[in-house]
């Protein structure tokens, strides 16, 4: 099992992403996983997912990211729980606001800076100092497709996956005398509830099927589907394992080929 014995961290449990990378750490037989996010209540649910399926130990933190004192309390209460953290999986994140540049109040781009940027290197700067004690470590930031590919009206949250991919790479480059490992994976389009939501939405609004918008969106991808959730996911859980253990500060691609640098 690629996790074995590993206690990883997951901010961003959600609908989609975060839940499948929550799910797949268990599969992949993880001594310990930290569930993060703002609801607890859909923690608790992911918690029963999991636990449902898997035999791990596992342990809900509400937490929301973009505050200091939270990423703290997660990393403590994790410590306190399994008594070290060997991977964070950075997956939290907001979309902010789609817009327009010339319209944008730019006082609204700071809000997916607070937390797609600040708020995973904080979470990230908490978790350092217990994996340098402990000899090393794997940080996974889950980026995005749009700042490499962009697309009109989602200039703020590009711009601030774009400034967490300059900080990746800095903190590989510190970070690896320790043992520590940063990679990042670039998703794409992902099958699962929020992308289901979209389609159905655009769908009902041009009048059309489901089937003709999918159909849109898959015709830039070569594989000629939609990546599932689920399987981006394990993109994610190969940079946290030891398959990976020669890898940092790479970028990995995950969006079925759209995007070919």
């Amino acid at each position: 099992m690629l996790l074995d014995d590993r206690v990883v961290i997951v901010s961003g449990i959600g609908p989609g992403l975060g839940q499948e990378l929550a799910l797949a750490a268990a599969r992949e037989n993880a001594a310990g996983i930290v569930l993060a996010a703002r609801t607890e209540s859909y923690l608790k649910d992911v918690e029963a997912a999991v636990n449902d399926q898997y035999p791990s130990r596992t342990l809900v933190v509400p937490t929301d990211i973009a505050q200091r004192k939270q990423c703290q309390r997660l990393v403590e209460a994790t410590i306190s729980e399994f008594g070290r953290i060997d991977a964070l999986i950075n997956s939290a994140y907001t979309p902010g606001k789609f817009g327009l540049f010339e319209d944008a109040d730019l006082e609204s781009w700071r809000v997916p800076m607070e937390v797609n940027l600040f708020g995973s290197l904080g979470l990230t700067q908490a978790v350092v100092p217990h994996m340098k004690r402990a000899g090393g470590g794997a940080i996974v930031f889950v980026n995005t497709m749009v700042h490499k590919k962009p697309l009109e009206t989602q200039g703020a949250y590009a711009s601030s996956k774009g400034a967490l991919t300059a900080a990746s790479k800095i903190l590989a480059k510190e970070l690896g005398p320790h043992g520590i490992r940063v990679n990042s994976v670039y998703m794409g389009w992902m099958w699962g509830p929020p992308v289901e939501s979209y389609v159905q939405a655009v769908a009902h609004e041009q009048g059309v099927s489901q089937e003709e918008i999918v159909a849109g969106i898959t015709q830039a991808i070569p594989l000629g589907a939609i990546p599932d959730d689920a399987d981006c996911a394990n993109a994610a859980i190969f940079l946290a394992s030891d398959y990976a253990r020669v890898i940092t500060g790479a970028s990995l691609d995950v969006n079925g080929g759209e995007w070919m640098p």
